[in-house]
């Protein structure tokens, strides 16, 4: 038997078992403007560290963004806002670097 029905009969019989009832998302409309917005060479690699919970390095440097952000509104120490400015400045260049270097590789 081919592995592509073995799949199919797997696949009903969780269907008339109920396994797939309560998915998250279920009943939703499946939204692929994401998937197909990102390009097609990086498609693969971000699906495989979207479904592994990690994020893509540009993904990663924002949210150290925002977090140091939220760290400089929250601090008073003149010394601790300027390492914290240091570093919010370094992630910015190397965001802003990586998303040159994609833009390169697109053109």
């Amino acid at each position: 038997m081919p592995f592509s029905r073995i799949a199919e009969n797997r696949i009903r019989e969780a269907l008339e078992e109920g396994r797939f009832d309560d998915l998250p998302g279920a009943g939703r409309r499946l939204d692929l403007e994401e998937y197909f917005s990102t390009p097609e060479d990086l498609r693969m690699a971000y699906s495989i560290l979207k479904s592994a919970n990690c994020a893509p390095p540009e993904v990663e440097l924002a949210n150290d963004i925002a977090r140091l952000d939220r760290e400089l509104a929250r601090s008073h120490d003149p010394t601790a806002r300027k390492a914290l400015q240091r570093a919010r400045t370094d992630r910015q260049t190397q965001l802003a670097v990586l998303l040159e270097q994609r833009a390169r590789r697109r053109s």
